[in-house]
């Protein structure tokens, strides 16, 4: 018993390591726009996709850590930058936002899929999966909206103290930009990470 709690808990920290190391990879490759602060990351989609194959606790410790690798200067962060004066600048509250937009996201996509392996009375010979209906997919695309909701409203407060901005000003500059981007990532998140997911069960990773 003890050598399975171990096998777990092994697992998991493997895991974690593994999606950090990849949203630290990942997040820099970013496009500035000349008009805003707030560059286009590819930091949201990996969050997204972390979420369905982590699920909620493990895909916030791992942005958790992921934003403590690049506060203490490693150069993680979008355009390689990394320190406390990225954290503490006018993008930061975007960065704050990440921890709740996978904890939102998190829990709409383990209540409404996210793989699950379905029970044998279920599924006779045992090995299938929850099927997707449209409910299960309007709700994923849900908790992943007002996720980002969440992340916008973080990043547009500081941004205006920051910037000393109106908050429509902020939104402006900081959110409405950046909508058609995120709900193309939203879409390609969940077409691909409950698939994702799947494979990995099957494949005896999770």
């Amino acid at each position: 018993m003890r050598s399975d709690r171990e096998k777990n808990k092994t697992t998991t920290i493997t895991q974690i390591a593994l999606f950090t190391a990849l949203q630290c990879v990942i997040s820099p490759f970013a496009i500035v726009f000349p008009f805003s602060p707030v560059p286009i990351s590819l930091a949201t989609l990996m969050l997204y996709l972390s979420v369905y194959i982590l699920g909620k606790n493990k895909s916030t410790i791992s942005c958790g850590i992921y934003l403590l690798i690049g506060a203490v200067g490693l150069p993680v962060f979008s355009g390689f930058t990394g320190g406390v004066g990225k954290v503490l600048g006018p993008t930061g509250g975007y960065m704050l936002g990440y921890l709740f937009l996978v904890w939102v996201s998190g829990c709409f996509i383990e209540k409404w899929g996210g793989g699950k392996r379905i029970s044998s009375a279920e599924n006779k010979n045992g090995k299938g999966y929850n099927r997707y209906s449209y409910v299960n997919c309007m709700m994923q695309v849900m908790g992943m909206v007002l996720g980002t909701a969440v992340c916008y409203l973080f990043g547009s407060m500081w941004l205006a103290y920051q910037s000393k901005l109106g908050i429509s000003a902020a939104l402006t500059v900081g959110v409405l930009p950046f909508i058609p981007g995120d709900m193309i990532k939203i879409v390609l998140s969940v077409i691909t990470g409950s698939n994702v997911r799947k494979r990995l069960i099957r494949a005896g990773v999770l």
